[in-house]
């Protein structure tokens, strides 16, 4: 079931730096408008706020998203050996299953190397590379050439975005511990994601049955894995048996200390969308077309479990959202609040996919996570029922509980998953080891 929509509380760019900024305020009145910014900010990202914002204006990220998205696509309905090439040329790998003619998600990934740029406690020494005008976003007729280009290039803009909005937080919480595990992790994960729709499915099995000589063994590969049933990638791309085909991604916590993620792009596929051969290679043909969101919002849910409701995001358009990741709930003993997500699917149109483009913002792998000052409450808020406020709908509230039990069900809690002192490496495997390890919560059962 879809969730009451809620608006994203959203940020200025503008405001982003002031507040992120070493400068002081001569005005009075601008001063103190920074100041209650700043706090709706905290309320926001803390334990009584959604954990998730909106950073609207942020230069250049509108061109450089619209010309990344469609590509996500057209990446994921390549054949296996072009795609292979495409990627090795650009630098990219993918963290799923390519191969599995039946994966509702394609993603294709890179690590993202800080650099110069962010070297800086206050990111003043942040300089876009020059480039000539705008055509450097020219593309050929796939649309591939400058893909490695655009995907570093809008990566680095949303990492700047994450660098600022920790020395926010750092200020509230004292120290400099979320910029600086940052800066020390020297790396964060960008991944390009493509959500299918029916169609695209299809045409992955048409173009696999046709390309490949021995079509008994692959018809074979087709039946299996249809019998095997649908996938679904989890917080870090490994995938999951889930038997809920409403979901695009199934319900979990990204153990990092932010996600910055574009607003989504949706596409919409022609039923007569065929495949067509070039040099000798069956490719889909491109018919299809931008399309505004089915229901207004992004499809991005969000779970509350201290008040077991579900809310469905609804962001402005061209923006960024930020979500606060479990290290950052860790790190800041409480003072930020991880945020409990899934990605759910309109039932209708059915040849509608979901674009969107995410950075992965964690601390340094042997960065040491500690309980001391971490409220007790929060750490086990996971294991327990809050109750429910739908007492004028009884069917609701039976609704909301059955749908609360099951995500309880399926995400192992911060308490099972945390140890004092543990590595972000060892929290992390672990994390991934509950979620999805052969015993896990959402494992390939």
């Amino acid at each position: 079931m879809e969730g009451e929509m809620m608006e994203l509380v959203e940020l200025r760019y503008s405001d982003l730096i002031l507040l992120s900024s070493d400068k002081s305020v001569e005005s009075t009145e601008e001063n103190q408008q920074l100041e209650s910014i700043a706090k709706m900010v905290m309320e926001t990202l803390g334990p009584n706020g959604p954990g998730l914002l909106a950073i609207t204006g942020v230069p250049r990220t509108s061109s450089l998203r619209r010309s990344l998205l469609p590509l996500s696509r057209k990446l994921a309905l390549l054949n296996n050996e072009d795609r292979k090439k495409l990627l090795k040329e650009h630098d990219l790998g993918s963290d799923v299953p390519l191969k599995n003619l039946d994966r509702i998600v394609s993603s294709f990934a890179k690590k993202l190397k800080y650099d110069e740029r962010f070297e800086s406690n206050s990111c003043r020494t942040i300089h876009h590379r020059v480039v000539e005008g705008e055509d450097c976003l020219e593309v050929d007729h796939m649309g591939f050439k400058n893909l490695g280009y655009i995907f570093n290039e809008l990566g680095y803009c949303m990492m700047e975005v994450g660098l600022r909005l920790a020395q926010i937080c750092d200020k509230f919480v004292g120290g400099h511990d979320l910029e600086q595990s940052l800066l020390e992790s020297g790396t964060a994960k960008g991944r390009l994601i493509h959500y299918h729709s029916t169609i695209d499915n299809r045409i992955i099995k048409e173009s696999s049955n046709r390309s490949v000589k021995t079509g008994a063994k692959n018809k074979i590969q087709i039946k299996r894995s249809e019998e095997t049933g649908s996938k679904r990638m989890g917080s870090e791309g490994c995938d999951e048996d889930v038997s809920d085909s409403m979901l695009w991604q199934q319900w979990h916590y990204d153990y990092g200390i932010f996600t910055v993620l574009t607003t989504p792009m949706f596409i919409l596929s022609s039923d007569n969308e065929a495949l067509t051969e070039e040099n000798n290679n069956l490719r889909p043909m491109p018919c299809e077309r931008e399309s505004p969101s089915p229901s207004g919002h992004t499809y991005l849910q969000i779970f509350d479990p201290r008040k077991d409701q579900v809310f469905t995001v609804k962001a402005p358009p061209e923006s960024l959202i930020v979500q606060v990741g479990e290290a950052a709930d860790i790190l800041s003993k409480g003072k930020l609040r991880a945020t409990l997500h899934s990605v759910c699917r309109p039932p209708e149109p059915k040849n509608l996919s979901r674009e969107t483009f995410v950075v992965f913002l964690q601390p340094a792998w042997s960065k040491k996570l500690y309980l001391s000052d971490y409220p007790l409450k929060q750490l086990h808020s996971d294991d327990q029922s809050c109750g429910f406020c739908t007492e004028d709908d009884p069917r609701e509230e039976q609704e909301l509980e059955k749908l609360s039990q099951k995500i309880r069900n399926i995400v192992p809690s911060l308490s099972s998953r945390l140890k004092d002192g543990m590595t972000f490496a060892d929290f992390s495997r672990e994390t991934t080891n509950q979620y999805y390890g052969s015993n896990g919560l959402q494992s390939n059962r």
